[in-house]
């Protein structure tokens, strides 16, 4: 799974990254056919002296995208809500699998019809 990280008013040190990658790797192990995970560090400006973090992630998989995000006073804080709510998503989207689906057409309705004698 390729990750990508980006940084707005926000620098990404070797730090961050390794610990982005640590707690975000996971999701792999949970959606094997996770393709890539994008994960967006913004610096807000909000009137607190530090600031608030805000980060943003989407786990891409064939025909899915899986978005979210989450602020907090340090970017860790912040990887851990945004990883509890991708993981959250991909649980509740592997519980959406669909039954198999039935037979249909002529081919069907002869293996169903009761033997004549």
């Amino acid at each position: 799974m390729d990750m990508t990280f980006t940084g707005r008013d926000l620098q990404v040190t070797d730090e961050i990254r390794e610990t982005a990658e640590r707690k975000l790797s996971p999701l792999g192990r949970l959606e094997p056919r996770a393709m890539a995970l994008d994960v967006e560090l913004i610096g807000e400006h909000h009137p607190t002296i530090d600031g608030v973090k805000r980060v943003e992630a989407a786990l891409r998989i064939p025909r899915k995208t899986f978005r979210a995000h989450a602020e907090a006073d340090d970017v860790p804080t912040a990887i851990d809500r945004v990883r509890d709510k991708l993981e959250r998503q991909v649980r509740d989207h592997h519980g959406k699998k669909r039954p198999p689906k039935k037979p249909r057409g002529i081919e069907s309705a002869r293996g169903s019809a009761p033997a004549e004698e």
